[in-house]
């Protein structure tokens, strides 16, 4: 037989594309159609509905960029339609290549109820199934006309502060047509077997089935009546269908997704439009295939859709009742892991499984987390602790160098939790379930042999969209389909449930999910990153403190919602694409001044409760809110700081320029560059900067990565590299007996930056506080400290502990780590002596070594303080920044902890009666707590959570200064464990705490 394969899979990507999908709406008229401008931001829907509308045409250009234009369409079905199926195809312009990133609809009713939404993969409205003729519409379209930024370009049109005014989109059509079913149904079937065909060995004599069958139904078509040659085509094509799949046929558990970014190329006020378009649309599917389940992350989405669009919410709950609408993931957001602090992790799965419990009854078992970038070494006993049993993610999928070695396996974690874990195979969370992904999944997939099963999540995401009916056509024929995966469309936990038990024995990976990519999330947009790490210490104060203050003080009132609602607002800004700095301008422009009011209000809760404490007097107290006492003021408790047995600090020129700093423990020079040549330990006779070296080097890279300018550094950044050693000044601005403090002044570029170095008395820190008047673009500045240390690992702390990763490059594993997140420090050492890097608000460090001519190892820490992109905010980190960090110089992991505490969590002074007793203490500083709350019953009850932070067993009491019945070990929803880490309490309050390393522990004092 001769070779016609080409021949034939070119007729029919042509009568199909030509003939048979534009038969699918058959007889067309157009309807009428009218619009109004809504000014300035989006609209109730009632004044929507109420607005003068005046004529529009089809071809009229419409929205500017981010505009909203109200489209009122009216029309009658034709009696000649009668007993026909009838749609409206709305098309407001749509690109067809980008659903979710260009103008969307959510088409309304004239009493103002939600019908569907517009995208460019949904653009029709069912009228009438089977239509009686001469049926009246009268619809609203609310369009938005959000701009098209999705080409990493630079552009100023993702603030409507900098947004042109000029339409965007032009009309496209508005009619009211007749939907051929059998039409659409032959599209179907046609698509699925040549996806299908296409993936199959161009050897076999599958393949050859599907193309005899296909060429046989394309000769049934009559190009001039599809409609009615359509069935005729259909039956030709029902055999290579029906034809049942290989009994080894890899498993695929579908499951419809949308992936909505909470924010990034659009705002959020925009998402709180697009999850209810979303919704509104997958809520119509269920109706139509009760077949379909629905899996929605982010308990904030829903809660948006609770607060603007009730009626869309009432749906949604008895879908849910029925099983088809799945809330997943259990967390407030799909949020950042690498940055989010341990604190805020806990209350992401606390708030977000709460609302699914409160508003539906519902316990979600697995943790949702497709897209964020990188998952943290602690997220596994997080996730335990939560009550989950599973976790998904794709993400890893991206990493440039190093490809994971499983799809399915167990994930421990710093302190030895595990959870059972799946990376879907497909490699995305937006799939179509077309042949090529369907093909991919199963060839791709890792666990051959022992385990038979992946999950794919389906549906058009990141800006919404969701699954189409499409989509749940493939579905249906690929349930049982000869040389296709089995598909089968099933919830989340029926798919982790059967591969659980399938493979239970699966293997483990240890430690932190790299991602080897997106690693400048760790430092753009650092007023994001500085808002959330401060957001993050005073509601730990707010807290603490009112907690306190509920407790002691009679009368005094404990503001249960507003540190609700600003715990939710931090929460949401731990959003994958905010936190991290990858969002467009208005988003980070939104952050800056929502953290500020943020700051104002917890501010405020935190006075009036340390006023409360502290009484009407005129003692001078300061307020310890570190978990470790400070100048002698117990943790969590207020009094006068000591003074006693402190040398003064001494401030001296030092030969040849410069200045030398000494407190009797720390020796520091300071050269007339400005720099740090000397940081010696005086009570260990240690030096710890390397031989030669200066420290507090700031130094400019190129920053201009090959794609992903927000997300990404490459490595190649580092060829070139500006060390800023010139000095505009240099001098003595604070010489006391307290603190001596060396003031630098540098111009680079178009930027400036004024750094102070100060020693305190009796302090093991050198503070360095940085303020950068900002004006580079495409650049990348770090602060670096060459360390005399011969360090073969160092530690960051991440949530609740600290994670090890290597100095050296010796696999492509530890090369591709060239950039790392860490909390609130970084330690390297030595046996017997380290040092610690100290931070307020930077997340992105790197660490290099490099052996010197005399034999020594120089292992150098730098921190990552500002970059410069310009996609997709071209303004990124302009302007102003002050940066604070420390050296800690003979510093141990139990001294970086002690300290970065310190740093972030600055005392108070406040005028008063007398000091305050902490109101919870705990014996051994390596236990460390972690917050003091009301239990969230509102029944009086106080939760404490600690953990143990160096990494070893540890034993500690914790004591209660207010009298208690009942100490239990709890989960972060604050319901009973089993355990035996918490004793019983003795009479005066003093609970027995075991802990192994790393161990987070949720403990219920129950008052009496």
């Amino acid at each position: 037989m001769h070779d016609d394969r080409s021949i034939i899979e070119h007729r029919l990507r042509r009568v199909l594309k030509e003939r048979v999908k534009p038969a699918v709406h058959s007889h067309s008229v157009p309807l009428t159609v009218e619009r109004w401008e809504a000014p300035g931001e989006p609209v109730p829907v009632a004044e929507g509905l109420a607005a003068a509308y005046e004529p529009c045409a089809i071809g009229d250009m419409w929205g500017p960029a981010w505009g909203t234009t109200w489209f009122k369409v009216t029309g009658t079905v034709p009696a000649e339609w009668a007993g026909r199926t009838v749609e409206a195809v709305l098309d407001l312009g749509f690109d067809r290549m980008m659903p979710g990133f260009q103008c969307e609809g959510l088409v309304h009713r004239a009493d103002g109820g939600e019908i569907k939404a517009l995208n460019p993969y949904n653009d029709w409205v069912r009228v009438a199934d089977r239509a009686a003729g001469g049926e009246r519409i009268e619809w609203y379209v609310e369009g938005a006309s959000n701009p098209i930024l999705v080409d990493h370009s630079v552009t100023y049109e993702g603030d409507r502060r900098t947004s042109g005014d000029q339409p965007l989109y032009r009309l496209a059509r508005m009619d009211l047509t007749v939907f051929e079913t059998e039409v659409w149904e032959l599209v179907q079937d046609l698509e699925v077997l040549y996806d299908l065909m296409t993936q199959l060995d161009a050897g076999g004599a599958r393949r050859y089935e599907i193309l005899r069958a296909l060429d046989s139904a394309l000769d049934e078509i009559d190009l001039c009546d599809v409609p009615g040659t359509a069935a005729a085509a259909r039956a030709r094509l029902a055999g290579v269908l029906a034809a049942p799949a290989n009994a080894s046929a890899h498993r695929i558990s579908a499951i419809g997704h949308s992936h909505i970014d909470s924010a990034w190329l659009w705002p959020l006020r925009e998402t709180v439009r697009k999850v209810a378009r979303t919704s509104s649309n997958m809520v119509n599917l269920m109706d139509e295939h009760p077949e379909f389940v629905f899996a929605m992350s982010q308990a904030q989405q829903l809660d948006w859709i609770k607060t603007y669009r009730p009626e869309l919410f009432e749906r949604i709950k008895k879908k849910i009742a029925d099983g088809q609408f799945v809330p997943v993931g259990g967390m407030w957001v799909e949020s950042d892991t690498n940055m989010v602090g341990g604190e805020a992790m806990a209350r992401q799965f606390l708030y977000g499984k709460k609302f699914f419990l409160d508003e539906f009854g519902i316990e979600t078992h697995n943790v949702w987390l497709p897209d964020s970038f990188g998952y943290t070494a602690a997220m596994p006993q997080i996730v335990k602790l939560s009550g989950s049993k599973w976790f998904l993610t794709q993400k890893i999928s991206w990493s440039q160098v190093n490809k994971f070695p499983h799809h399915t396996f167990w994930w421990e974690g710093i302190d030895g939790s595990r959870v059972f874990t799946h990376f879907p195979p497909v490699d995305t969370y937006n799939s179509d379930l077309g042949g090529a992904q369907m093909a991919h999944a199963a060839r791709n997939y890792r666990e051959k042999g022992r385990g038979s099963r992946s999950l794919a999540p389906f549906g058009w995401g990141d800006g919404g969209g969701g699954p189409t009916r499409e989509q749940l056509a493939r579905a249906k024929r690929r349930r049982d389909l000869e040389g296709s995966p089995r598909v089968e469309i099933e919830r989340p936990d029926a798919f982790f449930e059967k591969a659980h038990a399938e493979y239970a024995d699966a293997p483990v990976w240890a430690g932190e999910l790299y991602l080897e990519l997106h690693r400048g999330t760790y430092t753009s947009q650092a007023k994001t990153k500085q808002g959330n790490r401060r957001s993050e210490s005073l509601l730990r104060e707010a807290e603490l403190w009112a907690t306190t203050a509920a407790v002691r003080v009679p009368g005094f009132a404990y503001p249960y919602e507003d540190l609700e609602r600003i715990w939710k607002t931090v929460l949401l800004h731990q959003f994958h694409d905010i936190l991290p700095g990858s969002s467009i301008a208005w988003v980070h422009r939104e952050a800056r001044e929502t953290y500020a009011e943020v700051r104002e209000e917890l501010q405020g809760i935190t006075v009036a409760a340390q006023l409360a404490l502290a009484g009407e007097g005129a003692q001078d107290l300061v307020f310890n809110c570190a978990p470790h006492t400070r100048r002698g003021v117990p943790a969590g408790g207020a009094g006068r700081p000591t003074r006693t047995g402190r040398q003064p600090v001494t401030v001296e020129e030092r030969h040849g320029g410069g200045h030398v700093l000494a407190n009797g423990r720390l020796l520091v020079e300071i050269d007339g560059r400005g720099l740090i040549v000397s940081a010696y330990d005086l009570e260990s006779g240690r030096e710890s900067i390397a031989p030669g070296a200066a420290a507090n080097l700031l130094q400019i890279h190129p920053d201009f990565p090959n794609m992903w300018d927000a997300w990404d550094i490459d490595g190649f950044y580092r060829n070139k590299v500006t060390d800023l050693v010139d000095v505009d000044s240099l001098e003595v601005t604070d010489g006391s007996p307290e603190a001596a403090t060396v003031a630098v002044t540098r111009s680079f570029g178009s930027s400036s930056v004024v750094q102070t170095v100060t020693l305190r008395a009796d302090a093991k820190t050198v503070d360095i506080v940085t303020d950068v008047d900002w004006h580079e673009t495409e650049k990348f500045l770090k602060a670096a400290f060459p360390l005399d240390v011969k360090a073969e690992r160092t530690a960051s702390e991440t949530q609740f502990g600290h994670v090890y990763r290597a100095t050296h490059t010796n696999t492509s594993w530890e090369a591709a780590k060239f950039e790392i997140c860490a909390h609130r420090w970084i330690h390297a050492e030595e046996p017997g002596w380290g040092v610690a890097l100290l931070n307020d608000s930077t997340y992105g460090h790197d660490v290099t070594r490099d052996v010197r001519p005399d034999g020594g190892q120089t292992t150098t820490v730098r921190l990552s303080l500002l970059r410069a992109p310009r996609y997709p905010d071209p303004e990124t980190d302009q302007g102003r920044h002050t940066l604070r960090f420390s050296l800690a110089p003979g510093a141990g992991i139990a001294d970086a902890v002690r300290e970065g505490h310190a740093l972030n969590l600055p005392e108070r002074a406040v005028r008063g009666a007398a000091p305050v007793a902490p109101l919870l203490s705990v014996d051994n500083d390596a236990v460390v707590v972690e917050s003091v709350k009301p239990a969230e019953d509102r029944g009086g009850d106080v939760i404490v959570r600690v953990y143990e932070s160096r990494g070893g067993r540890a034993k500690a009491v914790l004591a209660a200064d207010f009298p208690i019945t009942e100490a239990v070990e709890s989960d972060l929803l604050e319901r009973p464990l089993p355990g035996t880490a918490v004793g019983a309490p003795t009479r005066d309050g003093r609970v027995t705490l075991t802990l192994r390393p790393f161990q987070i522990l949720t403990i219920r004092l129950r008052r009496a």
